[in-house]
């Protein structure tokens, strides 16, 4: 199993303050994909490495500086002739609805935004004077940039670790852990047809790398940080891992430390059941109809969040079927701490936001890496999975059981002290300055 390590005399924490009172203060890049769910987890990081003095910069496409809140972090915009206007609401659509042929179009879209990356990247660290970047695991782009320029970097997993080992499904797939014949060649098969798939991005790095004199590798997974490699993903939420590197560390949530604000639903003495979709596949009302149907089956009352996914009129309609309150967006956190469980489409980040409420979990995957997480909540204990297409009978039945069922929240007791021994993003950020600051002082 995988465990957090700290070494050295000092640790990480000491050689941070170190190099605080020494008055080095850095200027680290930020590159992740234009998506919210990961660029708020890297904003979380940029902001309290900004609070100890440096300078961050995220480098994205222009139509990603809305994604930023923080007034402390800079945005660099580059490859405006081929991701102008238009560009990411495009990609956004791709994302939405990820089925049939759709689902190429998207991996060439993301491919397209690797390459440009991989064009624009070396001259924009450069005319920016960066000492380090800090680089999503799904975006290789930065890792290869940063080789090209000469830069250290670290990698961050906001989603499911993509680090490869023999034995372990890729974090894509739907698959449970086991550890016989078949289950070892099923992982191994569909491996081969997922890299397949994922060629047009192989071949843009290979191309990239190629022309920039780097070692050819392929996949994402040989494109991680040998400096420090920073995860939300903690053991107790994770398949078993044993052949991580050394400089793996998994912190737990990648949050800013604020208080959060009281939920607006008016509730009756009936269970309270938080439903959400996240920002890319809230416009899923008749999936939304279905757990509507689902709870008021078993009298629960249900709290939905569409992110700005439905019309009015299709909020009145799940009023109608009974759910108590529709909004596009709540406070997800607060919400969460006061529901008896939580329903999702298996996005990361509220399984996190669950673990943190101690609130059960049933996922409905969609697609990505949702299977994967909701195979993971699964063999976790913290809660349960069912098919989208499931009938809303189906679903009241397995809502039930993650209701009245004690050791769901028992496994969460369990996982969620892990949570608070991980460090957070306070030691992510002591991680990222050891590395890189290390690494410059060896330059």
């Amino acid at each position: 199993m995988f465990l957090h390590r700290q070494r050295g005399s000092g640790g990480p924490a000491r050689c941070a303050a170190d190099c605080r009172l020494a008055g080095s203060m850095s200027h680290y890049a930020v590159i992740a994909p234009p998506f919210y769910s990961h660029v708020k987890a890297l904003e979380a990081l940029a902001a309290e490495l900004a609070g100890r003095g440096h300078r961050i910069t995220f480098i994205q496409q222009a139509e990603a500086r809305p994604l930023l809140g923080d007034p402390r972090l800079a945005f660099h915009a580059v490859g405006e002739e081929t991701h102008g206007t238009g560009s990411l609401p495009q990609t956004l659509r791709l994302l939405a609805r990820p089925d049939g042929l759709s689902l190429f179009r998207l991996i060439d879209n993301l491919a397209g935004i690797t390459d440009m990356l991989c064009r624009e990247l070396p001259g924009a660290l450069k005319t920016l004077e960066v000492d380090g970047l800090i680089v999503d695991q799904m975006e290789p782009a930065g890792a290869l940039a940063a080789e090209a320029a000469g830069l250290p970097f670290i990698s961050v997993a906001c989603a499911l670790p993509v680090n490869r080992e023999a034995g372990l499904p890729l974090p894509v797939m739907p698959f449970d852990y086991a550890t016989n014949e078949r289950a070892l060649r099923i992982y191994q098969a569909s491996e081969r047809v997922h890299d397949w798939m994922m060629r047009r991005q192989n071949a843009v790095l290979a191309r990239h790398a190629a022309a920039y004199g780097l070692t050819p590798r392929r996949g994402l997974h040989e494109w991680l940080s040998p400096l420090t490699q920073i995860s939300q993903t903690l053991p107790s939420l994770d398949f078993p891992r044993y052949r991580l590197p050394e400089s793996f560390h998994p912190v737990g949530p990648l949050r800013p430390p604020v208080a959060a604000g009281e939920p607006e639903a008016r509730l009756r003495d009936a269970p309270l059941i938080f439903a959400s979709l996240g920002t890319l596949q809230g416009h899923r009302f008749g999936l939304f109809k279905k757990i509507t149907r689902a709870c008021r089956r078993i009298g629960a009352e249900l709290v939905i969040a569409h992110c700005g996914g439905l019309t009015v009129s299709q909020e009145e309609k799940l009023r109608a079927l009974g759910a108590s309150q529709v909004a596009d967006f709540v406070d997800q956190p607060a919400m969460i701490r006061k529901a008896q469980a939580v329903i999702t489409h298996g996005g990361f980040n509220t399984v996190l936001d669950a673990v943190v409420g101690d609130t059960p979990v049933l996922a409905l995957p969609i697609a990505f890496d949702q299977p994967g997480v909701a195979a993971r909540v699964v063999y976790s204990g913290i809660g349960e999975r069912v098919s989208r297409f499931a009938t809303s009978r189906t679903l009241a039945r397995q809502l039930q059981k993650v209701l009245t069922k004690p050791h769901y929240r028992e496994r969460l007791t369990e996982v969620r002290a892990d949570l608070k021994r991980a460090g957070g993003v306070t030691l992510a950020a002591t991680l990222a300055e050891q590395a890189l600051d290390s690494a410059q002082e060896r330059r």
